[in-house]
C-alpha cells in the first residue's frame, strides 16, 4: 500500500501523508489521527530506511550472549527471549542476538558499535570483572546488563537477589533440623553462579559446610557427584543446587539410592526447581523468581526507556526470591 493510496482516498497531498507518518509535528493533529487510522487499516508500514535516516535510529536492540554459556539453550531463558522479542515488537523494535565468542568480544562490541545496527545493547551471562561492561562504560552507548558486575554499577542492570535465594533454602533447611547441608554448584564463571553459592555460605553461619562442589552444569554432572556423596560417611541431610539440570542429576541419583522418601530421605532443593521437561517426579523446594515472562517484559520496558533518554543509573532493577516447598 502506497503514500499515494492512502492520500487519494483522504483527499490530501502525498507530502501530508508522508510527514504525518514519518513525525513531523507540522501535521494538525486531527489529520494525522485520519492518516494514522487509514495506514492502520490498511496496514501499511513507513519505509524502515527512510525512518533511520530521519530518527537517527536503528530501531533494533542487540543482545550480546557468550555462545558457550549453558543458560542459553535452558527452556525458561528461551521463553524470556521470545517475551523480550513479543514486546519490543509492539514498539517496532527488532531483537537480534549477537554470539558473543569468547576471544573476540571486544571486536564483536567494536564493530557494533560502528556499525549503528542497534540502538542499545542487552549484555547478558555478567561476569564479575566483566570485560564487556567496562568497554562499554568508556562509551556513550545505550547497554543494559543481565545481571550485575563488580565494576562500578552506573549502568542499567536487572537482576535477581541470588545471595538472598540461596539463603532461603538454607534457612528452610536448618529449620528442618539438618546441618549438612551440601553445596552443588555450576562451574561457570558467572555473577549469578558466584552470589547463589555466596549465599549458600553466609546463610550457614556458625554451621560449616558439609561439601561443596562446582561442576558442569549438567544432569550428568548432578548424578555422578551425588553419587560420590552418598558412598561417603556420614552422607549430606540436604542438597542444593544453583540450576535446574543439576538438581534433576540429584533427584535421579536419590531416587536409585532410595534415599529421595522416607526415614532416611536426603531433602533436596534448588534455583528453579526442576526442568519443566523433567521425567522424575521428585519433592524439592524450589528458589524461585521472576516468570520468563515477566522478565522478558520488564527487561523490555527498560530498554525503551534508556533508548527514551532515561539515565542508566535509574534502571536498576533488584527482584526477590521466595521459596516453593514441596507439596
Amino acid at each position: 500500500m502506497s503514500l499515494k493510496a492512502i492520500a487519494a482516498v483522504l483527499g490530501l497531498s502525498v507530502t501530508t501523508v508522508s510527514r504525518a507518518l514519518n513525525g513531523y509535528q507540522d501535521v494538525a493533529h486531527e489529520t494525522r489521527k485520519r492518516i494514522e487510522e487509514e495506514a492502520q487499516r490498511r496496514g501499511y508500514r513507513p519505509n524502515a530506511a527512510a525512518q533511520r535516516l530521519k530518527t537517527g535510529r536503528a530501531n533494533a536492540v542487540g543482545l550480546v550472549y557468550p555462545i558457550s554459556a549453558s543458560p542459553l539453550g535452558g527452556s525458561d531463558f528461551s521463553d524470556m527471549l521470545l517475551a523480550l522479542d513479543h514486546h519490543l515488537a509492539r514498539y517496532e523494535i527488532n531483537l537480534l542476538l549477537l554470539a558473543d565468542k569468547q576471544q573476540q568480544s571486544q571486536s564483536t562490541l567494536t564493530r557494533l558499535l560502528r556499525s549503528g545496527a542497534v540502538d542499545a545493547l542487552i549484555v547478558g551471562h555478567t561476569t564479575p570483572e566483566d570485560s564487556r561492561l567496562r568497554a562499554l562504560q568508556q562509551t556513550s552507548f545505550r547497554f543494559l546488563a543481565l545481571g550485575r558486575s563488580d565494576l562500578p554499577s552506573t549502568y542499567a542492570w536487572f537482576d535477581v537477589d541470588h545471595v538472598a535465594g540461596s539463603q532461603l533454602a538454607v534457612g528452610w533447611s536448618l529449620a528442618q533440623g539438618r546441618q549438612r547441608i551440601a553445596w552443588l554448584g555450576s562451574n561457570e564463571n558467572s555473577t549469578r553462579v558466584r552470589d547463589r553459592r555466596q549465599g549458600y555460605l553466609t546463610a550457614l553461619g556458625d554451621v560449616a559446610p558439609y561439601a561443596m562442589a562446582a561442576v558442569t552444569p549438567s544432569r550428568r554432572a548432578g548424578y555422578h557427584q551425588t553419587r560420590e556423596w552418598l558412598a561417603e560417611a556420614p552422607t549430606p541431610e540436604v542438597i542444593i543446587t544453583d540450576c535446574a539440570v543439576l538438581a534433576e542429576g540429584a533427584a535421579l541419583a536419590l531416587q536409585q539410592a532410595g534415599r529421595a522418601a522416607g526415614e532416611g530421605a536426603i531433602l533436596l532443593a534448588g534455583w528453579e526447581g526442576l526442568p519443566r521437561d523433567a521425567i522424575l517426579d521428585h519433592p524439592i523446594a524450589a528458589i524461585r523468581q521472576a516468570t520468563p515472562h515477566q522478565a522478558g517484559e520488564q527487561v523490555a520496558e527498560m530498554v525503551m526507556q534508556l533508548i527514551n533518554g532515561a539515565p542508566p543509573e535509574t534502571l536498576q532493577t533488584l527482584w526477590q526470591p521466595w521459596l516453593q516447598l514441596p507439596a
